[in-house]
């Protein structure tokens, strides 16, 4: 057998080969498998980098990969999106699902409901004036006894309050007596003298007996004529009083009115007849109810309220005049029945449009555009759509800020630049570094408020971080100012503290040369105030201090300006003897701290703060 002769493959030569052939193959699988790891973490890491950043919208130059605070001014984070997908409107704003929920981005599908505006009323309550009478001298006389000698006493009908010496009634019975001789005779003089002790109202009783016993009454007695409260005591003993005199002022409180201020935007929604829920101050836990019986058709022209009565059974007497009373009246729209109704903190208001955000029906992702709606009247949780928005829509209702502040960065249309363009870096108003130079190193020192001039009407350039420091006090004189308009003194008290607080933690390093000196004067008249009300003895030295220290905060806010705020100066009149005192107020609505509840809407806006 031929033995088969294999060629020498394993030699030294041929093994040498194939050793590197086997090498190369195995570097080769090693190279092209790791580049496509790396191709793929690469992929991965590019995918993270286009997701969620987070950004200030008062300072767009930061960026973060995870929500906070912003490092410069303490304002939180809002969700930057870069990139998008291009099936979307251009116009919307679309976030990540993950971006949507770490801003806390809520949405309510509308709906139609029926509409029921609350209305809020203050008022007092007051004794029923049908129900008044006088108790007066029908003799003139001296009065020699009194008794019912101070106000509030109870009385009843019959009970005696007074003797009257009167020497007319004596002549009056001497003439009677004399009258009686002759009434045989002269029949007409003895009826007219009869005639004239009743007119001093004597009861055909008591001249009967003077008649008869032939004894005159010095003493003439004052009986009550009702039952009630003596609510004013008009004599002494001693005083002399002529026919008709007024002795004493007695109310029926067995029934009360409870008087209401209702202001003249409130009448619309206020008619006779409708319910009335309302508590007593001094009454903790109370829920009384009346249906309103009579509006007052004039207005006061000094507060701009109009009196709205409702009437309530007293029989236990805990309802006393004087105490404070507040309602609610829920009134139906009829003419709103069928409107959708939508949250208040669905809406951003610039004082001439109202605008949602409305989710893209067309996927489930976070897309939103913004809408300019139509609102009817304000309700007490919500407001009255008149136009704009369709049933079953999805709107924005909680986060709505945050949502306008990224379509803003991002050059879509927003609340403050509604036809959208170029992506922004600054907040409307502002002159911010520029954001080429983003990071760390950015000098955000001395940014100019274009909007910002001062009392003297010349431009301050401050620090932005001074700013927000403002801001803050601002919420906390307004605090203070909500509790005074309360009547509430321990609580202004407190909140003066808490202003304080806020005060020593101004940081004066973000202020340089006049604005630092500005502010030494004008904090130091606001530190002087905070510390009288803070050791004031009552309501009405907390309001006197209050005054100036509404002068030095206005001040100060003309001077430095605050961050997107609107701040009504408004005036009243009428305080300190019609010197009158001005207030800072985060609202239009006329709600008097100097007065309170006494005269609630008394005053006028003098001056609108916008910034």
């Amino acid at each position: 057998m031929k033995k088969y002769k294999y060629p020498k493959l394993f030699s030294g030569k041929w093994l040498h080969y194939g050793l590197l052939l086997v090498a190369g193959v195995f570097l080769g699988w090693i190279f092209f498998h790791s580049s496509g790891s790396q191709t793929e973490k690469h992929e991965h890491l590019t995918e993270a980098a286009q997701g969620t950043v987070w950004t200030c919208s008062m300072h767009p130059h930061i960026r973060m990969e995870q929500p906070g605070k912003c490092p410069i001014c303490g304002m939180d984070l809002i969700p930057l999106v870069q990139g998008g997908s291009s099936s979307y409107d251009p116009d919307a704003i679309h976030l990540t699902r993950e971006a949507a929920a770490l801003a806390n981005v809520l949405t309510t599908k509308v709906s139609k409901q029926n509409s029921v505006k609350e209305v809020r009323l203050y008022g007092k309550v007051q004794a029923d004036e049908r129900l008044f009478q006088s108790q007066v001298s029908h003799v003139p006389g001296r009065i020699e006894k009194l008794f019912v000698n101070f106000t509030g006493e109870q009385i009843r009908s019959g009970q005696k309050l007074a003797e009257i010496y009167s020497p007319e009634l004596v002549t009056a019975q001497q003439e009677l007596l004399e009258t009686v001789k002759t009434k045989q005779l002269q029949p007409e003089l003895y009826e007219a003298s009869k005639e004239k002790l009743r007119q001093w109202k004597l009861t055909d009783n008591q001249i009967a007996s003077i008649e008869n016993s032939g004894r005159i009454i010095d003493n003439f007695e004052v009986l009550s004529n009702t039952s009630g409260t003596v609510i004013s005591r008009r004599v002494s003993a001693g005083d002399y009083v002529s026919s008709g005199s007024v002795l004493f002022e007695i109310a029926d409180l067995s029934n009360v009115w409870v008087l209401f201020d209702a202001y003249e935007t409130d009448l619309p929604f206020l008619n006779k007849g409708d319910r009335v829920k309302f508590s007593i101050q001094a009454m903790p836990g109370s829920e009384l109810s009346g249906n309103i019986v009579f509006i007052d058709p004039i207005l006061d022209p000094v507060t701009r309220v109009a009196k709205v009565r409702v009437e309530a059974k007293n029989l236990s007497g805990k309802l006393k005049p004087e105490m404070f009373a507040t309602g609610i009246v829920s009134s139906g729209l009829k003419e709103y029945k069928d409107n959708i109704i939508i949250p208040k903190s669905a809406v951003l208001w610039t004082g001439k449009r109202s605008l949602v955000y409305v989710k893209d029906t067309n996927t489930d992702e976070p897309v939103f555009r913004l809408r300019e709606i139509g609102l009817g009247p304000v309700l007490s949780e919500g407001y009255i759509v008149t136009d704009g928005l369709a049933e079953g829509e999805e709107i924005v209702t909680q986060g709505t800020f945050s949502v306008d502040a990224a379509s803003q960065l991002e050059g879509k249309p927003s609340m403050m630049n509604p036809q959208g363009g170029d992506k922004v870096s600054s907040m409307p108003g502002m002159t911010m570094p520029d954001d080429s130079k983003s990071g760390e190193n950015t000098d955000m020192s001395e940014i100019d408020m274009s909007e910002n001039t001062s009392h003297t009407g010349q431009k301050t350039s401050v620090d932005m971080d001074f700013i927000m420091q403002l801001n803050n006090l601002l919420d906390q004189y307004l605090n203070l100012k909500n509790y005074l308009v309360q009547d509430n003194s321990k609580m202004a008290i407190q909140a003066a503290g808490n202003f304080q607080k806020a005060l020593s933690g101004v940081d004066m390093k973000h202020l340089s040369g006049d604005n630092h000196l500005k502010w030494m004067d004008l904090s130091g008249g606001i530190a002087e105030s905070l510390t009288s009300i803070i050791n004031s003895d009552g309501l009405e030295q907390e309001r006197k201090t209050f005054q100036s220290l509404s002068k030095d905060l206005y001040d100060a806010i003309k001077t430095f300006g605050v961050m997107n705020r609107t701040v009504y100066y408004q005036f009243c009149p009428m305080y300190d003897n019609n010197k009158g005192g001005y207030w800072l107020s985060e609202t239009e609505e006329i709600l008097n701290p100097y007065f309170g509840k006494e005269m609630l809407s008394c005053g006028e806006i003098r001056e609108t703060l916008k910034y």
